[in-house]
């Protein structure tokens, strides 16, 4: 049976005191504090009989592991947001734990995932923990669709979204596309104010990490015939080739499809994608070499490009990876949360998302109490947006429209191209 660190037993017992006084907790503890652990060590003190835990699919074995050290005194089924149609009403659920809850937070209407949730809140009258470490990573108006289907939360006074942000949020307009909209980002700090007593907050500092994250960029010539593609595509908006189509019509296809051919790249308007280069995932396995690494890629083309260059030393799934000498790839997106590269010796990013959120939450991923050292590289092309993009999320602000505008004219070099062929790939 695993032990719990000092830090964990205290907060299982003042976190079952504060389910039990409100019926809800919201455990925000920084990554590999031991959120997981820690919740289902919850439900065990508060006698639970039948936890449902909902997260990423790829976390599931992981949690599954962590409740066999455990051995919890309940039955657990874990399961992920996309598969919450599947969950049986049968079972009577008398616990329930939303792992990276911040992702139920979209406003000012509700997601399809927050609508499941709030339906088997209705059903079951569960007791629920909230668990992420960033519960509000953009914007404190993050927190009211997280946990307005729970009847005791502090903002069940308002019948919506649009009340709470009468009452919690600065609205402003802003101009998209020559139309007015409301925008409901700027929230008040009153909100999570309104949370304090339903909320445990635990930081890496306070659990005693001492680790060292050391990040180096490294640069990658990307082919010149993609150098060209762009500088069309700034250009003219489109690139018409003998099959397929780029097409670049709105700011936003242009900003898309920049960041696509700077790594090599690019999805046509027919929804096929291609690699253009495969400088940088050559460089990749060139430069680590006989080195155990997790890769972070954003769009599936870089994929593909990983896995012609490195063949049977790459894989895809956490079980794999743990097991076996071969590195990892995994979408940045969907591998920034609820899982453990420990056994990674460096994280390695093939490209870089705009979000902030993906850049904080990604990077600790091989982070562990013990650990004293990680180290990251990001492989950007020479001539591309990503080292832009990464000035923008390392100060915690995504990267937008209005950052790409900026940078668009550095884009542009000589040698322009038309047409896309076949064996201009390498």
């Amino acid at each position: 049976m695993i032990k719990l660190r000092p830090y964990q037993k205290k907060i299982v017992t003042q976190g079952a005191k504060i389910v039990t006084r409100y019926g809800f907790l919201y455990l925000a503890m920084e990554v590999r504090t031991g959120k997981t652990l820690t919740s289902l060590s919850i439900c065990n003190k508060l006698g639970a009989h039948n936890v449902l835990f909902v997260t990423k699919k790829k976390a599931i074995s992981s949690i599954e592991e962590d409740m066999k050290k455990l051995k919890g005194n309940f039955n657990l089924l874990v399961i992920n947001y996309e598969s919450l149609h599947k969950v049986s009403h049968e079972t009577i659920w008398d616990c329930l734990i939303l792992d990276e809850a911040h992702t139920l937070g979209a406003y000012p209407k509700k997601n399809k995932r927050c609508q499941q949730i709030h339906r088997l809140i209705q059903i079951h009258s569960p007791r629920v923990m909230l668990l992420s470490g960033t519960p509000t990573p953009e914007s404190y108006s993050q927190m009211y669709h997280q946990v307005c289907g729970i009847p005791s939360n502090p903002f069940s006074y308002c019948k919506n979204f649009y009340q709470f942000a009468q009452r919690f949020v600065t609205v402003r307009q802003r101009k998209i596309n020559s139309l007015f909209i409301n925008d409901y980002s700027d929230g008040s700090p009153e909100i999570l104010k309104a949370m304090e007593p339903m909320t445990i907050s635990y930081s890496q500092k306070q659990a005693g990490f001492k680790v060292q994250t050391d990040e180096e960029i490294l640069y990658v010539d990307i082919c010149d015939d993609v150098k060209g593609y762009i500088k069309t595509l700034s250009k003219d908006k489109v690139i018409q080739g003998k099959d397929e189509v780029i097409l670049a019509d709105t700011p936003v296809k242009l900003m898309i499809k920049t960041h696509q051919m700077s790594s090599g790249t690019i999805k046509f308007e027919s929804g096929n994608s291609r690699v253009l280069c495969y400088r940088k995932a050559r460089y990749i396995r060139e430069k680590f070499h006989g080195k155990k690494i997790a890769i972070f890629y954003k769009f599936k083309a870089e994929l593909k490009a990983l896995k012609e260059e490195f063949g049977d030393l790459l894989c895809e799934t956490l079980d794999v990876f743990n097991t076996t000498p071969r590195s990892i790839a995994l979408q940045i997106v969907s591998g920034r949360e609820g899982i453990s590269l420990r056994k990674a010796e460096a994280l390695v990013y093939y490209n870089i998302d705009f979000s902030a959120t993906s850049y904080w939450q990604s990077r600790d991923r091989m982070t562990t109490k013990d650990r004293l050292y990680n180290k990251i590289y990001w492989v950007f092309s020479r001539t591309g947006i990503e080292n832009q993009i990464y000035k923008a999320v390392v100060k915690k602000k995504d990267y937008t429209l209005n950052h790409f505008k900026k940078d668009l004219v550095t884009l542009t070099h000589d040698g322009a191209a038309d047409t896309i062929s076949q064996d201009q790939t390498a």
